[in-house]
């Protein structure tokens, strides 16, 4: 097997093999390309393009930005995020329609043995031999993740959830809820009563009209 395809299939891979640098390099390269140019450049979205596994059409991302391998990540449409986001996505990553983050999101798709020697060992020639292993995070559709949170390997987020500030995401979180917390949990159903809508002004209700539609049954 190569190194990829031992990530995938879920056993020990060592990422510092020349295979999987090679691969990271590309996305580095990319990310550090973007993060030095004018938010207003045309140029700059498209780069998003050239490491990405797969992006949907409207896409925003302010920067700076830090994706370990890019092409290992695939994201729906209409997808928004803020500044600071770090995605480790050494496992593959899936992350549905019309989500957003907040700043300082962390996507760790990825994990190292707990006892030290697995980890971390020296060969015959004083090189360091690393030991990852990964596990996939899936993100559903309509999903606001807030500033500051992580998201750790193995974790499935359900449709229109939010995450509060601050959070990390060790298991999984059902459809509709409002979770948070370190470890986060799920803390109730979101509900009509958190229509927000009355804050809008007469002279926007036309503006956001595309976000009214949502509310409706």
């Amino acid at each position: 097997m190569t190194e990829e395809e031992k990530i995938f299939a879920g056993k020990m891979f060592d990422p510092r093999k020349q295979e999987l640098k090679d691969i990271k390099h590309k996305a580095h390269i990319a990310c550090q390309k973007y993060n030095t140019m004018d938010e207003y450049d045309p140029e700059r979205s498209p780069i998003i393009q050239e490491f990405i596994g797969k992006i949907g059409k409207v896409y925003y991302f302010q920067g700076p930005i830090q994706f370990n391998y890019g092409s290992h990540t695939f994201i729906g449409e209409n997808f928004f995020a803020n500044f600071n986001l770090t995605v480790m996505d050494d496992a593959r990553i899936y992350i549905g329609d019309n989500v957003c983050f907040g700043p300082n999101v962390s996507l760790m798709a990825t994990s190292h043995p707990l006892i030290a020697q697995e980890r971390m060992g020296l060969d015959d020639e004083g090189k360091t031999t690393l030991a990852e292993y990964a596990d996939e995070i899936h993100i559903g559709d309509n999903v606001w993740i807030a500033c500051n949170t992580v998201v750790i390997g193995g974790v499935h987020i359900g449709n229109n959830v939010v995450i509060g500030a601050g959070s990390v995401v060790t298991k999984d979180i059902p459809d509709n809820y409002l979770a948070y917390g370190n470890p986060c949990r799920p803390i109730r159903p979101i509900t009509e009563a958190d229509s927000k809508k009355s804050l809008i002004l007469p002279e926007d209700m036309e503006h956001f009209s595309y976000n009214l539609k949502k509310f409706e049954k």
